[in-house]
């Protein structure tokens, strides 16, 4: 169609739209919309929407008028589905703010239009993304109540499972950081004893007890306040250094909590509010529930001034909002949540601790006027529902069906029906009159008696997750699984090694010269010795005579591994030292030492290894000891390059008082953790960080450890 065919078209739907939604008839556009005989009249009739929309926008009530008959020319079939929401989106774009909020309520109020099958596979995009759009131009401080309302229209649109409304790998908000005044001491310590001092003058005449009087310092401010982050961030309490923190801060706060109650709330504007004499409205009635809930209280974020402090924990909802928060953290610290790391698993102690803590929190709740026991069970009964959520997540946030409706047949119910409402007797005696009428019920109900109902997977599944075990749906299938529910351990049984050991293999005298024995044999050193990678190249050295010599090697190991835990027996006792020197040279004689010899010449690549004796020696904790103070204050240095993070380098600090004790702790767990730490190591990482007095005093005792070595052998 050319433009000039396109502009007739929209100029006569134009003025007859204009009738038509003047007059509030649809059929009158209607018979013009099918009088035109066009290809792309819907799509002039949409521009012409489009168009008379910018005309109305400064009318709300024309605008939802506008709406509502262009929702039924949807219906008429006279334009896309997508035509009310695409207008909806014009308008938000062409009006104020304040005007957007007004006309959301329009959107809110018709949210059942949009769930409708017509609409919603059409428009639920649009939705979306005029949301979205209107979420943008918002400020989450300031037009906080617009920008709950859209998040709440959302989770009315669309359904529960919808993915771009869930949050899937359970991710935290980490954007949301409460900052407080860490910086400048002196000031906040100021600011907190000017706070206390402007309280006690507004209060005059009137006095405390010294019960309800609260301190408020500067360490009590820091420990309030730095319990945010780990709201904000929970799987901080599963590392050893934060968990200890936040335990202490929790105890600091709930224990000012308990020493500070609150009394019932006092008149409209609350118990804090004083009469024009200057003395407390005491005598005023307490507040009802009407009363409770007309006083609405709402705080976008939390407010941190130093001097407010003493009057946030002095207001009821303030303290509900923060022990509040105490129970979703110790809920998600002791559930089973799908996207965890392995290494979020508490310790017996840390369950025990937030069984005692989540007891005093819901305590206080109950303390907590108004109405606190009501309260305490409501926070109870909102996170028990949470964990039914939990659960669905876990599962993969499965769709929502209705149950399907059971037709009546208007028989009276048989003993199938009360089966499940009924005690343990009541139901066999049912069962037994049902089994006894035989076909009788069935023939009367026209269906099969129904099934018990079945546990939910997910349900068996946490159960068994809980008692550390698995459950695969078959129950044959899962005991065999549980026998031993850590596969990888279950591999490394000893039950499941078929292979002989080499030491016992090489022994073996029989066919050693078939070429499959040596085969064998090299797939065993290969797999249970390191002296297969050592170099094998002399053109007359055969394999036999190879496997022969690594076979006296490993004997020679073995005396090796035993003449150096002779010598740590031998510090502590010297008669050890010389039972084992005797056992040392019954075991190794002249004729056995002139063979390996005459064997090892054979190959020149053996004998480094035998030198190498700094891979065996073990270090004393007083030996590592001695080394501390060559290193000093450049522990954190090494404590960095040994992969050790910043919470364990401040736990190191906290625990030891001297750098010398610091530095021995940092060694003494290196030593008992890694599986590559030794003295050579040690000394080549000194050396790299460029402290070469404490890489020399490492080899200097190398090179003791080495010597007494080999007096001990001698």
């Amino acid at each position: 169609m050319s433009s000039s065919n396109f502009l007739v078209l929209l100029e006569t739907f134009t003025e007859s739209l204009k009738r038509a939604f003047k007059d509030n008839d649809i059929e009158l556009l209607k018979a013009d919309y099918d009088a035109v005989r066009a290809t792309d009249k819907k799509t002039a009739l949409h521009q012409a929407f489009r168009d008379m929309l910018l005309t109305l926008t400064e009318d709300i009530p024309a605008i939802e008028a506008f709406i509502n008959f262009a929702v039924a020319s949807c219906r008429k079939d006279m334009t896309m589905a997508t035509m009310p929401v695409v207008l909806l989106g014009d308008c938000f774009d062409a009006v104020t703010l304040d005007r957007a909020e007004q006309i959301f309520t329009y959107v809110e109020n018709n949210v059942a239009t949009w769930k409708e099958e017509f609409f919603f596979t059409a428009c639920k995009h649009n939705l979306l993304r005029m949301c979205n759009d209107l979420l943008r131009r918002l400020s989450r401080s300031q037009n906080t109540v617009f920008c709950g309302r859209i998040l709440l229209f959302l989770a009315k649109f669309f359904p529960f499972s919808e993915r771009s409304g869930l949050n899937i790998i359970s991710e935290f908000n980490l954007e949301n950081i409460t900052e407080y005044g860490m910086e400048g001491n002196e000031t906040t310590l100021d600011q907190l004893t000017s706070g206390n001092g402007a309280t006690d003058d507004t209060e005059g005449t009137e006095k405390e007890t010294e019960e309800n009087k609260l301190k408020i310092d500067y360490n009590l401010y820091c420990k309030f306040w730095a319990l945010q982050d780990f709201f904000r961030n929970p799987n901080q309490c599963y590392n050893k250094v934060q968990w200890k923190t936040f335990a202490t801060h929790a105890g600091s706060v709930l224990s000012a909590f308990s020493s500070f109650k609150l009394e019932e709330h006092r008149s409209s504007t609350g118990s804090a509010k004083l009469t024009e004499g200057g003395t407390s409205s005491s005598d005023c009635p307490p507040m009802d529930v009407d009363q409770i809930r007309e006083a609405g209280h709402f705080f976008a974020k939390f407010l941190t001034n130093p001097k407010l402090l003493s009057l946030q924990l002095s207001d009821s909802n303030f303290r509900r909002s923060v022990l509040v928060q105490f129970l979703i953290l110790f809920q998600y610290l002791n559930s089973t949540v799908k996207f965890k790391a392995d290494a979020h698993v508490l310790t017996q102690a840390q369950s025990d601790w937030l069984k005692e803590t989540e007891t005093l929190v819901y305590r206080l709740l109950e303390e907590s006027p108004p109405n606190g026991k009501k309260f305490a069970e409501t926070v109870r009964h909102m996170l028990t529902r949470e964990e039914l959520w939990n659960s669905w997540k876990n599962e993969g946030c499965k769709e929502f069906k209705r149950p399907e409706a059971v037709l009546d047949d208007g028989a009276p119910a048989t003993g199938t029906g009360t089966t499940t409402s009924t005690g343990t007797g009541a139901a066999a005696q049912t069962v037994g009159s049902s089994s006894s009428s035989g076909s009788s019920s069935t023939a009367t109900s026209g269906r099969p008696p129904a099934k018990r109902p079945r546990r939910p997977l997910g349900d068996l599944i946490r159960d068994a997750t809980r008692q550390g075990k698995f459950f695969m749906g078959n129950p044959e299938i899962t005991r065999l699984w549980n026998v031993c529910p850590d596969n990888l351990q279950a591999c490394k049984g000893t039950d499941r090694n078929f292979l002989p050991s080499l030491e016992t293999y090489l022994e073996n005298p029989k066919e050693k010269q078939d070429p499959s024995f040596e085969w064998r044999a090299l797939r065993l050193l290969a797999r249970q010795s390191p002296h297969f990678f050592t170099l094998f190249n002399a053109p007359s050295y055969k394999v036999s005579d190879y496997l022969e010599s690594v076979r006296k090697k490993i004997q020679k190991d073995k005396l090796d591994v035993k003449l150096e835990s002779a010598m740590q027996d031998a510090e502590a006792a010297a008669p050890c030292v010389e039972q084992a020197e005797a056992e040392g040279e019954g075991l190794v004689g002249d004729e056995e030492h002139e063979q390996m010899d005459s064997e090892l010449l054979k190959t020149d690549q053996l004998t480094p290894e035998d030198k190498n004796t700094h891979k065996t020696l073990s270090v004393s904790k007083e030996q590592l000891a001695e080394l501390a103070p060559s290193i000093g204050k450049d522990w954190k240095k090494l404590a960095t390059k040994l992969g050790y993070s910043a919470d364990e380098i401040q736990y190191f600090e906290s625990e030891n008082g001297t750098i010398t004790e610091q530095c021995c702790h940092l060694l003494t767990l290196w030593f008992d953790d890694d599986m590559d730490a030794s003295l050579d190591n040690l000394a080549y990482i000194l050396e790299g960080l460029e402290l070469v007095a404490a890489a020399d005093a490492v080899k200097q005792m190398i090179t003791l450890l080495s010597d007494k070595v080999e007096e001990v052998s001698e």
